[in-house]
């Protein structure tokens, strides 16, 4: 797959869409290294199993760099494509560490915006389903609505995956239907 250089991709989906496999093979069109910043913090076996095969995954030319908190700063600090997994679980460790938001979010705006090189952004579409039963659960679906559409609105491609199928939800130019 030829992929158009785009300065801010956004790569949106559902739990196992292929968010992430995409989001690779964007950033690997372009020369190496990338840079991976990773933003899931291993809590439990689970998700540490998790992580291990998103590692397994990607060759040596990819410099993973761990980032739950301080994403904003690592992506003003890239100098290369820069992959962001994922801005849900960001989120999440924004939201449990009572940090701002908003501010959050307008610095990681920020910092794409003067990025030297490409940035991917990678975010779990959760507003899709039923209206979560707790208020942690709806303050965390607004917010995450929220940012991906901040985002959304200064990226210049935004990509929807279904079933492994990328779907160009706001495409650039030469992109095709």
């Amino acid at each position: 797959m030829t992929e158009i250089f785009s300065r801010v991709t956004l790569v949106l989906g559902g739990a196992r869409s292929g968010k992430s496999v995409h989001a690779e093979g964007v950033i690997e069109a372009q020369p190496p290294p990338w840079l991976y910043l990773a933003t899931a913090q291993a809590w439990d076996d689970e998700m540490r199993d998790r992580i291990a095969l998103h590692r397994t995954r990607r060759s040596a030319d990819w410099i993973t760099q761990d980032a739950p908190i301080d994403l904003p700063e690592a992506v003003a600090a890239a100098r290369g494509p820069v992959l962001v997994d994922c801005l849900t679980l960001w989120l999440t460790n924004l939201i449990l560490a009572e940090a701002d938001v908003e501010a959050a979010t307008g610095a990681l705006l920020s910092a794409c915006a003067d990025a030297p090189g490409p940035v991917v952004l990678v975010g779990s579409e959760v507003g899709l389903g039923i209206v979560p039963d707790n208020a942690l659960a709806r303050r965390f679906r607004d917010a995450a609505g929220r940012l991906h559409q901040r985002l959304a609105a200064q990226a210049d491609r935004v990509v929807f995956m279904v079933a492994g199928l990328p779907m160009i939800v706001k495409p650039q130019l030469g992109d095709h239907a």
